[in-house]
């Protein structure tokens, strides 16, 4: 079991010259507060705490009274948001994880259960994170660098067909073998030059359109971002109280079809193979007929929320 501890404020190390909590812009900020509704009082689980900027409002919501987990898996924005919610640290607890584990945290039942798959501020302006194209750095891409393997040794272990596999299951690239063999004829791929030269190699004048879909693929996969989405998406659920409300943003389609199957199945009653009728009701009720998206104003004043789907469902309270 992992150990949640209260939050105390840690020392900040910031190795980049901008201040990504200035900079970081909560995505769906207005319509995730709408639709979830935190009210004074309430329990909320954030799974993706990221700089912070969710949860400040949950917590500004709930009161005093009311308490906030958050999980997070980078560990310098887990000490970010710390100083940014440093006002509501007697009513906070984080934890350094990835969400996949959260059946793993004993944690209590919630009001509101949230999550935000996308990239947080850091992992796209600090080049050193190996997230973008746009500047030379280590291949890296994980979101907790004290664990696991980089991109750049992802690839080296692979096998050019398990790499072709990457680009066709999470890119949905169809030139996926021939970027996998460009790739791993070259002597080596240690930083996102390498791997930019490598596509444009490949994909020629066409390199600028799939460079974002490959760079996706690899980040998806050195993160296991949709096995850690399944998981919550089997276990979240069970953690809401009735009424809980749980709400996720995704960023592609892989996530958003996911959550949008995961969402129907559990909003569907039991029905009678036999007769046809229902044997028993829906626990859930889906919020969201349809994803929310954000507002033309938000997208022109922060393009990265252009992609961004947020789907809610609720916990029926029944007598």
């Amino acid at each position: 079991m992992i150990n949640i501890v209260k939050m105390r404020l840690l020392s900040i190390i910031c190795v980049s010259p901008y201040n990504p909590v200035m900079q970081h812009l909560s995505v769906l900020h207005n319509e995730v507060l709408a639709l979830l509704d935190p009210k004074a009082g309430e329990s909320v689980l954030d799974v993706t705490l990221g700089l912070g900027g969710h949860s400040k409002s949950f917590l500004e919501k709930i009161g005093d009274s009311g308490h906030l987990t958050g999980i997070e898996a980078d560990e310098n924005n887990l000490k970010l948001a710390q100083e940014r919610l440093k006002a509501f640290e007697n009513q906070t607890e984080l934890v350094h994880a990835n969400f996949r584990e959260i059946e793993l945290m004993n944690l209590p039942i919630v009001d509101i259960i949230f999550a935000d798959l996308g990239l947080s501020s850091p992992h796209l302006d600090d080049p050193d994170r190996g997230f973008t194209f746009r500047e030379n750095a280590p291949l890296d891409m994980r979101f907790d660098r004290s664990n696991g393997i980089t991109a750049a040794q992802l690839i080296k272990s692979l096998k050019e067909e398990e790499l072709a596999n990457i680009f066709w299951k999470f890119g949905e690239l169809r030139t996926s073998r021939r970027l996998a063999r460009a790739i791993k004829e070259k002597e080596q791929v240690k930083t996102t030059l390498d791997l930019k030269e490598c596509i444009e190699k490949s994909a020629g004048y066409k390199a600028r359109d799939i460079l974002p879909q490959v760079f996706q693929s690899l980040r998806i996969a050195v993160n296991d971002e949709l096995g850690s989405l399944e998981v919550l998406l089997n276990i979240g659920p069970k953690l809401l109280k009735k009424g809980g409300r749980m709400g996720i943003i995704s960023f592609h389609s892989l996530e958003d079809r996911m959550v949008k199957k995961a969402f129907r199945e559990l909003s569907q009653p039991m029905i009678d193979d036999v007769t046809g009728a229902v044997t028993e009701e829906a626990p859930f009720e889906v919020i969201t007929k349809r994803p929310v998206f954000p507002s033309e104003e938000e997208v022109e004043g922060n393009s990265r929320a252009r992609s961004a789907k947020l789907r809610v469902i609720r916990r029926v309270e029944r007598v």
